[in-house]
């Protein structure tokens, strides 16, 4: 069985957001961030669909992260319902990935030692992405 991955989608945004998490994250795009131009069979498309991410994947640590635009005239109504959820082995490279996403964004709950590990936070980046930071050593 493949692991559980997130997809995320952005409404014009996710070539930018996917840069910052990659360097944020320390990651590597897997392949070249693909437009819908660059797909075949999109010579009817509207010039500004065409500017899209149609797919980019990021790896980072174990994970992968995934994401894409909506196409002009789709309704966007934003990322709720759910959380990227983060754990990494250190409490400092988890504050150092926490205050990145704050800068610009919505702070849900400050990062700080929990009853369950040595620091946490919850912070829905300037992309609007909800983020749960998890750090340093679990506590139960």
């Amino acid at each position: 069985m493949s692991p559980i991955n997130a997809y995320l989608t952005f409404d014009g945004n996710a070539a930018e957001a996917m840069r910052f998490y990659e360097k944020t994250l320390r990651g590597t795009m897997q392949m070249m961030m693909m437009t819908v131009g660059e797909a075949p069979d999109t010579d009817q498309m509207p010039a500004e669909a065409k500017k899209r991410i149609m797919h980019a994947s990021l790896t980072y640590g174990d994970g992968i992260l995934m994401a894409s635009d909506t196409m002009p005239g789709q309704p966007f109504e934003g990322m709720k319902g759910f959380g990227v959820a983060l754990t990494l082995d250190t409490v400092a490279e988890a504050r150092r990935i926490f205050d990145a996403f704050a800068d610009g964004g919505t702070v849900g709950m400050p990062f700080e030692k929990t009853f369950w590990v040595e620091g946490f936070g919850m912070v829905t980046d300037r992309f609007g992405t909800p983020w749960l930071i998890n750090g340093g050593k679990a506590l139960v």
